[in-house]
């Protein structure tokens, strides 16, 4: 080839190079999806409505009259507490990942930064990631959602007794001290503690409903039982807001868990309908477990079942199928019904609305089965080919988050009674919170 072939050669390759970069650079480029970004709109819609009015109502109905609109209260200032610390400093210190490094242990290790305080740097262009390509924005408020929920859960441990400002900033104290770094751990990444652990919880198993359920248990031996607990009849009042609830939570909860395939996927659809099974197979071992146990179903038992197969398979939803999603429903009802009765009576906790009973052991238990059915040898969907070291994992998992989220609650709890006091005077408990922290009344008749 002569010289001037050569510099011909390298002229065309100078001249073309730079287009061919520029159009690696446009293939590279993530690209909105607008079917994805569709569903997780939806998504986050569905999971706010799990807590307002979905559990406002649920525990609503199971309270006594005087205390309903108490408990609806604690459920809609939760939501405006936790929706302005999210976005103050909530989601940075949850999903910052600056600092972290897989198999690396360090403070970033259990907490985010500050580096996206105040939402720094998020605007319509933003997108999650190169991967999920819809607005970070949209990824913001889904989380978000989440946060909300969480702490909204541990209000039916101590319904009917708790001052009202006591509850917003234990509240607010927790979901930074707890529900934050225990999210972080889990879902951050690369870097995660339990994370790099090789924990499974596609949905929030742990980082909700075990976090919650635990919290729930410790803050109703804090502030002790209700006046005249467990002589004194405490019947729901309105079981047919309970039912609503109920259902409410049930059609939510698929937000909850086909929206955290963050798209609208093939692993979006089987959440789903292992979404749907557990709750059906729950309800229906609370109900026959109740009918055997105490000679006749209830609508209350029923609608407790439901929650706990949804409550069971939330960490599971991204990679069981559908018979091992109907072993984890009908477990999480019988264990579940046992807990929340048997178990409770003999300990003697006052769990007003089975906080812990449901969640926190449905939590559990769903949590321990993901590492079993995740196997695609009992038709999971994961990596799972050792299902003993997975379990193992699990355990590990499920017995950090119930050791640190009990001592940090306690401590949370145990200062802010010092400092202000958690509980309603015994006269303030008999009128009724309604009247005594709100000056309001559910029924006026």
């Amino acid at each position: 080839m002569t010289l001037r072939k050569i510099a011909g050669l390298g002229a065309l390759l100078s001249a073309v190079m730079p287009g061919l970069a520029m159009a690696a650079d446009e293939v590279a480029a993530p690209v909105l999806n607008s079917g994805d970004t569709a569903w997780m709109l939806t998504a986050t819609a569905l999971v706010l409505f799990m807590t307002i009015p979905g559990l406002a109502l649920f525990y609503g109905g199971m309270v006594r009259s005087k205390n309903i609109l108490s408990v609806m209260m604690q459920c809609f200032a939760i939501t405006g507490l936790i929706s302005i610390l999210w976005v103050i400093y909530g989601y940075s210190i949850t999903f910052d990942t600056a600092g972290m490094e897989q198999g690396v242990t360090n403070f970033n290790s259990f907490i985010g930064g500050f580096g996206k305080a105040f939402l720094a740097g998020v605007t319509p262009e933003s997108l999650t990631s190169s991967t999920a390509l819809f607005p970070e924005a949209v990824f913001i408020t889904f989380q978000m959602t989440f946060a909300i929920i969480t702490p909204a859960l541990i209000v039916g441990a101590f319904a009917e007794r708790m001052k009202f400002s006591a509850m917003l900033i234990f509240m607010g104290v927790w979901f930074t001290l707890v529900y934050a770094p225990i999210a972080h751990m889990v879902w951050s990444g690369n870097g995660g503690l339990l994370w790099d652990w090789g924990v499974l919880d596609f949905a929030g198993g742990t980082v909700v409903h075990i976090n919650a359920g635990i919290a729930g248990l410790v803050a109703c031996i804090v502030l002790g039982k209700r006046k005249g607990y467990p002589s004194t009849p405490m019947a729901p009042h309105n079981l047919g807001y309970t039912l609503v609830g109920a259902a409410m939570l049930w059609i939510g909860w698929f937000g909850f868990n086909a929206g955290s395939a963050a798209a609208a996927n093939g692993t979006a659809g089987m959440a789903m309908l292992v979404t749907q099974i557990p709750p059906a197979a729950a309800a229906l071992g609370w109900m026959f477990a109740e009918w055997i146990t105490h000679g006749k179903p209830s609508a209350l038992g029923i609608a407790s079942g439901v929650v706990a197969g949804l409550v069971a398979i939330t960490p599971a939803a991204g990679t069981v199928g559908p018979m091992g999603s109907v072993v984890i429903g009908l477990s999480a009802g019988v264990i579940c019904f046992f807990c929340a009765t048997s178990l409770k009576r003999k300990l003697g906790y006052d769990d007003s609305l089975d906080a812990f009973g449901v969640h926190g052991i449905g939590g559990i238990v769903g949590a321990i089965l993901t590492g079993v059915f995740a196997a695609p040898a009992l038709g999971g969907f994961g990596t799972v080919t050792d299902i003993a070291a997975q379990v193992w994992i699990q355990f590990k998992g499920v017995a950090f988050t119930v050791v640190y989220t009990a001592i940090v609650t306690f401590i949370i709890l145990k200062v802010l009674d010092a400092v202000m006091g958690l509980r309603v005077n015994e006269e303030e408990e008999a009128v009724g919170l309604d009247l005594a922290q709100h000056n309001e009344r559910g029924y006026n008749l």
